[in-house]
């Protein structure tokens, strides 16, 4: 794999500590796949990460990948003018990160309401000087194959994304006279159960299995997938989804080289500042209460995997084009698809 540049020192990239340097070192040749890399993703808060890189609109979504994430991956698995996916690109924050760092970029999202703000953000970025191209698929991404055209298999040397976590979230909290109201916390109204988002654990990873066979057609030999992902709990059970993760990308046909650390909490003086939600600080402190020792969450597994060097898919991509939505001079498609991926 060639040598990465240096992180760029612009403040809207995320903060890198030693041990990311040391690690980094392993992307030139074959990762071992027990070694650690902790990224310092979450040094500023993620409003603070979005404030004028982002349209308003972005804070609906209910599971924004946080941007220094998404730019820490762009920039230490592609190099400028490389081509970087987002199967289920929600708002458009890998694609946002992608263009602002010189790279093209290409997203799938089910949800009409999530792709028009992924738009607008692409727009928002070449408005403030992006270079890189980038466009806004919507459409099913679980049939990856017969959504996107021909030209593009093997043509991408990154995937950035993360499944969903449920069909609805922490979102955002507001005060009022009866007490703390909860707000854009869902992907959709619930009439639309075709977001993988509504899917058990099961049906989530047979959907996220299908989406990542897609992507390794798309991927160029050698190419990176970078997954995130952390366990939850449901009824006090603990639900692996990281696991799940690795074993759907393992029957994909690709090969697991790395689990990294992605902090969402900040490091200061040596030590862990946590960013709760409201709810996961309620449910840690009500938790704790009942006898429980749960922990707040303060980082995501991100899960790293390559494109074997030979071919792994020998099937051609048909291409299903429908209107087209491109951004600066890209084209782009909305392709009306069967049920997919969440935001």
């Amino acid at each position: 794999m060639a040598e990465h540049p240096p992180f760029p020192t612009d403040p809207h990239q995320p903060a890198t500590t030693a041990a990311e340097d040391t690690d980094l070192s392993s992307h030139r040749g074959e990762p071992s796949p027990d070694v650690l890399s902790v990224w310092a993703t979450a040094q500023r808060t993620g409003p603070v990460q979005r404030r004028g890189r982002y349209v308003p609109e972005s804070v609906k979504h209910p599971a924004r990948m946080l941007p220094a994430i998404a730019a820490h991956a762009v920039h230490a698995y592609t190099q400028p003018g490389d081509l970087v996916l987002d199967p289920m690109c929600g708002i458009g924050t890998t694609l946002v990160e992608a263009v602002h760092a010189g790279r093209d970029a290409i997203g799938v999202e089910y949800e009409s309401r999530w792709s028009d703000i992924a738009d607008a953000n692409i727009t928002h970025a070449h408005d403030h000087g992006a270079t890189g191209r980038a466009s806004v698929i919507r459409g099913d991404a679980t049939r990856l194959r017969s959504l996107l055209p021909a030209a593009l298999t093997g043509q991408v040397t990154l995937v950035v994304t993360s499944p969903p976590y449920g069909p609805t979230v922490h979102g955002l909290v507001r005060p009022g006279a009866d007490g703390v109201a909860k707000f854009d916390n869902a992907y959709n109204d619930g009439t639309d159960k075709g977001n993988l988002a509504y899917r058990d654990l099961t049906g989530l990873t047979d959907g996220f299995e299908q989406i990542l066979t897609g992507c390794a057609t798309l991927l160029r030999p050698g190419g990176t997938v970078v997954v995130t992902a952390r366990p939850w709990r449901k009824n006090g059970q603990l639900v692996d989804l990281p696991s799940a993760v690795i074993a759907a990308g393992t029957r994909a046909g690709l090969i697991p080289t790395e689990r990294c650390v992605a902090l969402l909490a900040a490091v200061r003086d040596g030590h862990l500042v946590a960013r709760p939600s409201f709810f996961q600080l309620q449910a840690v402190r009500k938790a704790r209460t009942a006898g429980t020792p749960l922990h707040l969450i303060t980082h995501e597994d991100v899960l790293i995997f390559r494109r074997p060097a030979t071919s792994a898919s020998s099937g051609e991509l048909t291409g299903s084009h429908g209107e087209s939505r491109g951004h600066h001079g890209s084209s782009s498609r909305d392709a009306a698809g069967d049920p997919g991926e969440g935001g």
